[in-house]
This record gives C-alpha cells, sequence and structure tokens, in this order.
C-alpha cells in the first residue's frame, strides 16, 4: 500500500467540499493549485478563489499560476514531490502537469459521464429535465471529460430541485466518490472503464447570455425546468415590456400550470399577489425574480413597488 501524496486542483465552492473531505479522511495534501486573483464587481476589488479561502484558513502550501507551462511553476509543482493529482473544477491541464505523478491525475465530473462533458453539467441536467445524475472519477488524457472511468455514483433529481441545490448534494456525492476513488488508487485496486462515444451523448455546454434566455414559445415543462436548472446562478433572463418601458429581469424560481387558455404566448397576467405568464400549453408562475438595479425578491413583494396593464409582454 503506497503511502498517498496529493497535490489538490481546484477553484469553486464545489472545489472545496471535496478538499475538505479529503483532509478529514486524513489524506496528505502537500499543495493546492487553483485560479489567479482577480478583481470582481463593481468595486473591483480582488477576489480569491473559494479553494484559496480554504487554504488560507488550513495553511496548506498553495500555488496559483497563470501559465500552467511555466518552467518555474513545474519545478515549484515537481519539488511537491507528490505521487497523485486530483482535480475538481479547475482548467484543462497540460500533459506535462497531469502525467507527471507516479500515480496520475484523476478528476471528479459531477455527471454520469460519458453524459455531460463539458463546463455545467449541473445546469444541464436538470435544463434537459433528467431525473437521475450523479458523479464520475476518471483519469484525465489529452481531452477534455474523455478519460479512462474509475468510479461513478449516481442520485436523483427531485421535480423541484434547482442547481444550487443539486449542487449541494453532488457535492456531498462527490466527496465520497473521491475518497472511494483515494482507496482503491492508495491500495492498487483501480480498475477502469474506458469511455464509449455514441451519437446520444448529451453534452454540458458553456451558459452563455444566449442559452439563459427564455424563449416563451417553448412548452411549460421546457421553460420551467431552464428556469431551476440556471437557478440560482446565472439565473434564466427575459425582457419585461409595458408602457413602452422595457426590463430585463432575471427568473429564479417558477412553478408549472398546465391547462388550456386563450391568452397569446408571452402575456403577463399580473394580480396584486402574483404573476403568471402564458405559454402555449399552460403559465408559468413566477415566484421570484430580479428587476435591473433591485434585489431579488418574491412577486408580491414587486408587486407592492409595480403594476402591469393587460398589454404587458415578457419576450
Amino acid at each position: 500500500m503506497e503511502k498517498l501524496r496529493i497535490v489538490f486542483m481546484g477553484t469553486p465552492e464545489f472545489a472545496v467540499g471535496i478538499l475538505d473531505t479529503i483532509i478529514k479522511n486524513n489524506y496528505e495534501v502537500v499543495g493546492v493549485i487553483t485560479a489567479a486573483d482577480k478583481p470582481a464587481g463593481r468595486g473591483q476589488k480582488i477576489k480569491y478563489s473559494a479553494v484559496k479561502e480554504y487554504a488560507l484558513e488550513r495553511h496548506l502550501r498553495l500555488l496559483q499560476p497563470t501559465n500552467l507551462k511555466d518552467e518555474s511553476f513545474l519545478a515549484e509543482l515537481k519539488s511537491l514531490n507528490a505521487n497523485l493529482n486530483v482535480v475538481v473544477a479547475f482548467r484543462m491541464l497540460p500533459e506535462v502537469v497531469w502525467k507527471m505523478p507516479k500515480l496520475g491525475t484523476f478528476n471528479l465530473h459531477a455527471s454520469l459521464l460519458p453524459n455531460y462533458r463539458g463546463a455545467a453539467p449541473i445546469n444541464w441536467a436538470i435544463i434537459n429535465g433528467e431525473t437521475t445524475t450523479g458523479v464520475t472519477t476518471f483519469f484525465i488524457d489529452d481531452k477534455i471529460d474523455t478519460g479512462a472511468m474509475i468510479l461513478s455514483k449516481k442520485i436523483g433529481i427531485s421535480e423541484n430541485d434547482n442547481a444550487g441545490e443539486l449542487h449541494d448534494k453532488l457535492m456531498v456525492l462527490g466527496s465520497e466518490a473521491v475518497v472511494d476513488t483515494l482507496s482503491l488508487i492508495e491500495k492498487g485496486n483501480v480498475s477502469t472503464t474506458i469511455q464509449r462515444d455514441n451519437p446520444d451523448i448529451k453534452t454540458a455546454y458553456k451558459l452563455n447570455r444566449e442559452n439563459c434566455k427564455i424563449d416563451w414559445t417553448k412548452p411549460a415543462v421546457e421553460i420551467h425546468n431552464q428556469i431551476r436548472g440556471l437557478s440560482p446562478y446565472p439565473a434564466a433572463w427575459c425582457l419585461f415590456k409595458d408602457n413602452g418601458e422595457e426590463w430585463n429581469v432575471k427568473i429564479y424560481d417558477s412553478r408549472l400550470i398546465l391547462e388550456n387558455h386563450s391568452h397569446t404566448i408571452g402575456c403577463i397576467i399580473a394580480t396584486k399577489k402574483e404573476i403568471k405568464i402564458a405559454v402555449k400549453d399552460g403559465f408559468i408562475q413566477v415566484l421570484s425574480l430580479q428587476f435591473p438595479g433591485k434585489k431579488k425578491m418574491l412577486s408580491n413583494e414587486l408587486l407592492n413597488g409595480i403594476s402591469f396593464s393587460e398589454r404587458a409582454q415578457a419576450e
């Protein structure tokens, strides 16, 4: 049995949960690599990654290279004398990095590979109406999320889970998968499965302004799933238009109402307490949303300060 000396690579909150579990299971983490600091928000204050915050609290050796092929970074990485790299939500690694440790480099991906390779697997599983998802560990190769799989674990997606809630569930499941993978590697018991490509594989495309915009001509369930799958971040959005004014609105929570009606698609039906938007097979009831320059609020809170005419339209 070989004692593991681990370099951990990751950036967001999701990765912190995994790193914390590795440490709490008494594995030796000889170094942590995370994204370089960058300015964020209106004040452009320097913001540390979630992984950096954690590493500083735990006094872990921290590296923040801007170039993963930089000679001085590679020399420092080699000096850590790690025999295994563990990667969670980081970036594509050059071969010189993932081939460096004797036992290789494995990644945790938040999907059941080969489905949902790519940047946003948690979001797309919900957007596409999946009822199950999971996590997979695999040895990294020269492509994105295509390496030989070590193990996977499944979890159900409830009909009202949003991306934030599923993120937290997968962080717990991912922690279990990583610790199980470390145990297999430590004992020399790893057997891998090669990923097989097929035409039906679904992709977790990077989220952008275009694929986060709501198309009100789609079926109600697809719109509801898109809102769930993008909440709380980056949030589905659309335009509200009324009386010559136009607002760019983010929608965070919705309820599905399937029924026949005679309203035009995109028509906003607002009372003093609720907002519904007509779609071809029913309505999307908007439960929480955010108007420009305002904080996120419940629909009834918004309706205390704004009213819509009968001509109000969502586009």
